[in-house]
């Protein structure tokens, strides 16, 4: 129990001569220099929060300006037309001041005031020029004139050296489409999958709607547009997520896998203890604000809102719980949880004192508590009525119970040390369904769900992440995932033999085992759950493969987008497999707005629908496959831009829908639309958001991407990762108990429509290549043969 000595700071006795005071010199260091940093943090904080709230500007520029206020004074010129006469005779106290005080004082006043309002003016007109989405719509590699001049003005306004939270005050915010607007794009949106009857059905329960109720409903929610800085995000976090009763396993929460091809080394203690520090590195960045933002074109800044509760975050019934400087980890291995302190001395521990804590949890051999093992069910299982809320409130409100559960719930993260290795092994041709569905649900107790993340160490050095999703999107994560994995395979690094570099400090207090006391009652709950949740994780059926045929580089020379590509191979698919057309769910975001998260795009379209039927069509010719093609991804394309720039469907409706709930308006048209199933969930995480890596230089340093369980329960999720310029990544869930659904056989699908779609250019191409006119075969030539050198291999 030498550690238990360690962390008295004194000890004293009473005697009869009196009371023996014995200090520890090393802990009250330990605690002075802690005090230290939790005073410079909270400095530097202070100073960025200042730099971030008077962005653009500078706090030199309001010395500059006092200045020449100052100056005005000595050559007789007053650029406040008054105003500072003005303030001088109306200071309080004036008559106990000199004239030249007065002087100085009204100076100073009216320089402060000219100051807040050129940054006033400096962030509305930044504001104005953020709110023109022109540019968006304008073709692939084609810029206007004006769009030109508007990214100068951007840049210009936008300042130097912004930090994570600068550009918070000037995005604008997301505005209210209008309802005919809306509605018409709804209609058009379902056309392709309803019959005469039905479609004419939908029209009068539309056209009711928008002539008896819509108005009321819109007024309310242009209202709270003016008053809230984004009239989704709240609403959407709350009914979505925090209101949802069904277990949050496989229904929400999401995972990222570690790199594909590279595993840095392969002791299990050792990639944990780089990956840990590496996340405080990061931590610490982003408490401090000192990230640079993410934009678009690298001008146009995206909204950091959702990056604030990525840390010491937790959810917990009904709300999402954020605390700030939390300086513990909780690890659970084999049953156990244990609290990790990840500070000494006021820092940071070091990787190789991670690795030594993790590794003292490793080689620990005791046994869980009763009611220990599968305590983290509880969060995998329903979580309202029973038995997870009804058994935080009887079991875990008081004593022991309430002191270890407070602990999980206030760290930093959670972090797993699993004991079955896991990964990516082309030996092994179910490898990734494997890894995925580990990391997607694990044993169903073994991860805690309600944590902003867990992080998951495998016993053969691979990681990877399972993500609650209330508190952010999955573009949020992968941004500090990316941040992670380069920083520990190019920054932090290894020995010869595994271990994280540095000295091992053994004096550390070794990791501290949690205590419970969980009576029988609440023992039979946590079964109860556990069996609730292992039954979903059992039905998940996952298949994940990597499409390397080809990829981004060769669809780009085909003047096509990437994404609009593969949702058409995804619609060819969809329609082989199940011989119809099903409303289609594609995620797009929306954080070029203040607080923006995402918004729908409906990728069934009518010319999709067109397409298809093309391609199943022996007489249509491939001519006239490409040209409806390209039709449909022009389509595509534009309704991903609309859904980007605050002119999407579904969440004005689901807004409005909310708002009818509010003041008891029955609508059956927004019943009707929200309840409609999406057969068919995609979605595409981004890669390379940092560009941190070089992966022309390093291909093997790519990772796998991410996915998430179906959300139909006859239907599939599809989450797709282009990797770099050949890569393209599948991650497919269903259900095995739909008969209609087989997540192999759809990727075969996937596979086989992405090569079929890749051979009708290749036979447009070279046709139009070989039919040429000899006359112009130069012109035919500088035009077609990089796309027919790729599209052949040659």
């Amino acid at each position: 129990m030498a550690e238990a000595h360690q962390a008295v700071g004194f000890q004293f006795t009473v005697r009869p001569d009196g009371v023996d005071f014995k200090l520890s010199q090393e802990v009250i260091k330990n605690i002075y220099l802690s005090g230290v940093t939790a005073w410079k943090k909270k400095a530097i904080q202070f100073k960025n929060g200042v730099l971030a709230g008077v962005y653009p500007a500078s706090p030199s520029s309001w010395l500059i300006v006092v200045i020449a206020m100052m100056s005005s004074l000595y050559i007789h010129i007053d650029p406040s037309l008054g105003m500072m006469d003005a303030i001088k005779e109306n200071l309080p106290y004036r008559d106990c001041m000199s004239v030249q005080t007065r002087a100085v004082l009204s100076a100073i006043l009216f320089a402060t005031g000219l100051w807040l309002f050129l940054i006033y003016l400096l962030r509305y007109t930044l504001k104005a020029l953020l709110s023109y989405h022109g540019w968006i719509f304008e073709s692939h590699g084609k810029m206007s004139t004006s769009t030109k001049v508007w990214l100068c003005l951007v840049k210009m306004f936008s300042g130097r050296r912004p930090l994570l939270y600068s550009f918070q005050a000037s995005l604008p915010r997301l505005p209210v489409p209008s309802v005919d607007d809306t509605i018409h794009r709804y209609l058009e949106s379902v056309r392709p999958l309803l019959d005469n009857e039905q479609y004419n059905k939908m029209e009068l329960l539309a056209s009711d709607f928008k002539e008896n109720k819509a108005a009321q409903l819109q007024r309310c929610l242009i209202l709270k547009s003016w008053w809230a800085t984004n009239y989704v995000s709240d609403w959407w976090e709350e009914y979505i997520y925090l209101r949802g009763r069904s277990p949050i396993m496989v229904n929400s929460n999401f995972y990222i896998m570690d790199l594909l091809y590279v595993t840095p080394t392969h002791r299990q203690a050792a990639r944990a203890g780089n990956v840990v520090h590496a996340m405080l590195q990061y931590r610490r960045k982003l408490e401090r604000g000192e990230l640079a933002p993410l934009r678009a074109l690298g001008t146009v800044p995206m909204c950091s809102t959702q990056m604030e509760r990525m840390f010491n975050t937790t959810r917990i019934p009904d709300f999402v719980q954020h605390l700030t400087d939390r300086k513990h980890l909780v690890v659970f291995h084999k049953g156990r949880f244990f609290q990790v302190w990840l500070y000494t001395g006021g820092r940071h521990l070091l990787p190789s004192e991670l690795e030594t804590q993790f590794q003292r949890i490793l080689n620990d051999t005791s046994e869980p508590q009763p009611g220990e093992l599968k305590l983290a069910a509880l969060t995998a299982g329903y979580r309202y009525m029973i038995p997870w809320a009804q058994a935080r409130i009887k079991y875990f409100s008081q004593g022991i119970n309430k002191v270890s559960l407070d602990a999980i719930e206030s760290a930093a993260f959670f972090l797993t040390l699993d004991d079955e290795p896991q990964g990516y092994d082309p030996a092994k041709s179910n490898s990734l369904d494997s890894y995925a569905k580990s990391l997607l649900h694990g044993k169903c107790y073994d991860r805690w769900f309600d944590k902003s993340f867990t992080l998951i160490s495998y016993p053969n050095g691979k990681m990877g992440v399972n993500v609650e999703h209330s508190w952010a999107d999955a573009p949020i994560v992968g941004h500090m995932w990316e941040y992670i994995l380069a920083t520990d395979c190019f920054h932090l690094g290894y020995t010869e033999e595994g271990h994280c570099k540095g000295d091992v400090n053994k004096n550390l207090p070794h990791p501290t085992r949690l205590q419970w006391q969980i009576p029988n009652e609440c023992q039979n709950v946590i079964e109860t759950s556990y069996l609730s949740a292992k039954q979903i994780a059992d039905d998940v059926d996952f298949h994940g493969y990597l499409f390397a045929e080809f990829g981004k580089g060769l669809i780009k020379k085909c003047r096509t987008s990437p994404d609009a590509f593969i949702q058409l191979a995804l619609q060819l698919a969809q329609f082989r497999d199940q011989r119809v057309f099903c409303l289609t769910y594609e995620s797009s975001m929306t954080r070029m707005f203040r607080d923006g998260r995402t918004e729908t795009v409906r990728s069934c379209t009518s010319e999709a629908v067109a397409f298809v039927r093309a391609m199943e069509d022996a007489g249509a010719t491939n001519a006239q496959r490409l040209a409806l093609f390209r039709k449909a991804a022009e389509k595509h394309q534009n309704m991903y831009r609309l859904a980007m720039t605050g002119s999407g469907i579904d969440r004005h409706l689901f807004c409005l829908y909310i708002v009818s709930k509010y003041l008891g308006v029955d609508s059956p048209f927004l019943t009707k639309v929200l309840s409609e199933p999406w057969k068919l969930s995609t979605s595409q995480t981004p890669q390379q958001q940092l560009n941190l890596v070089d992966i022309n230089k390093f291909p093997k340093y790519v990772g796998g991407g991410g996915g998430f369980g179906p959300v139909a329960d006859d239907g599939y999720g599809v989450s797709y990762i282009i990797v770099g310029e050949n890569l393209i990544t599948f991650h497919i869930s269903s259900k095995f108990s739909s008969p209609d659904t087989d997540s192999y056989r759809f990727g075969q699908h996937i596979r086989k429509a992405m090569l079929d779609i890749q051979a009708l250019f290749n036979a447009v191409i070279i046709r139009d290549f070989c039919g040429s006119a000899v006359e112009d075969w130069k012109i035919q030539f500088d035009h077609y043969i990089s796309c027919v050198c790729v599209c052949i291999d040659i």
